[in-house]
């Protein structure tokens, strides 16, 4: 089993909105689209805060310090199984709260990246309810809701795998 650890960033707006990215589902055949956080995998030898600091400059070209981002506010973890190996994430998210009109540039994103993500988009909690694609992590409407309202965890919020074969055994 590959094992891949990530950290991801709730990026949250003065008005309460989430910036997602639409991208392709790949662990899924046939790769629906669905709406990610930014972030990515912990490189050998980093936090995850300094990855989460680092992804945010390479997918959004937006420079924070891995100490801006805080604690771990939530985590996900789980499997799936692409071209007959297993895999198991483990997700940890951080909240970072950024000026309104924060510009994306993408010019720092890898070649795959770039052919797997669509469009960004800022959201309403209440607009994760009704999105009609996948949004991964699940629950993540209410997680938002939660942190905007000042209620952040004092240990990270374990939110569902977003993949329907679950947890990796």
């Amino acid at each position: 089993m590959i094992t891949r650890e990530t950290a991801r960033v709730l990026l949250v707006d003065p008005a309460g909105r989430i910036l997602l990215y639409r991208g392709r589902l790949l662990q899924v055949e046939d790769a629906p689209y669905a709406w990610f956080t930014p972030g990515g995998g912990v490189d050998p030898g980093e936090s995850a805060g300094q990855a989460a600091a680092r992804e945010l400059r390479e997918e959004l070209g937006y420079a924070v310090t891995p100490e801006a981002l805080g604690p771990v506010v939530a985590t996900s973890e789980g499997g799936w199984t692409l071209d007959g190996r297993r895999f198991h994430a483990r997700d940890s998210y951080f909240m970072l709260r950024v000026p309104a009109g924060l510009e994306v540039d993408t010019s720092g994103m890898d070649e795959e990246e770039r052919e797997v993500t669509d469009r960004f988009q800022w959201w309403t909690p209440s607009g994760l309810a009704t999105c009609a694609e996948p949004v991964v992590p699940r629950e993540l409407g209410p997680l938002v809701a939660r942190l905007t309202a000042g209620e952040v965890p004092a240990a990270p919020i374990v939110l569902p795998w977003h993949l329907l074969d679950g947890p990796a055994a």
